[in-house]
């Protein structure tokens, strides 16, 4: 089994992000989301597209594996924007996948971090975090706590 395996299939999603991800004492908003989650090449590719029904948008993330590195790159892409946004890489260790990337937000450039972590076969939390001061300091921004659908 990769370490992605885990996420396949249908997947309810609880998120709760702030209005402004980079403002410690902005408001929280929670929103339902549904994923669907696929495995390819041998389990070192895994692809899911997420929509948020009261939201009005979606995302997809390509999720990849390079066996010379031992590393995971992920790629998010946003219907709002049409774009693909920078990777995040990293890997898993004692059951935590922690991946890193540069980025901007509302340009300012950011360092990003997602992290997996609490992964059973029926549930999984997912959460980003952004860093303005290249990583001494790290603002959470937005949690995703899945559960898988029957």
């Amino acid at each position: 089994m990769n370490d992605f395996d885990f996420f396949t299939g249908t997947w309810d999603i609880a998120n709760r992000w702030r209005t402004d991800f980079l403002d410690s004492g902005s408001e929280w908003e929670q929103f339902p989301g549904i994923s669907h989650a696929s495995r390819h090449f041998d389990g070192n590719a895994n692809f899911d597209e997420i929509v948020f029904p009261t939201k009005g948008f979606a995302g997809l993330t390509l999720r990849l594996y390079n066996p010379d590195t031992g590393q995971w790159s992920l790629y998010w892409a946003s219907k709002r924007t049409g774009t693909l946004f920078p990777p995040v890489a990293g890997g898993f260790k004692d059951g935590v996948g922690e991946f890193f990337g540069e980025d901007t937000y509302n340009d300012v450039p950011i360092l990003a971090r997602f992290r997996w972590t609490d992964i059973t076969a029926g549930s999984a939390h997912w959460e980003q975090a952004f860093s303005t001061d290249g990583g001494a300091t790290w603002l959470d921004n937005w949690y995703m706590d899945a559960t898988r659908r029957p």
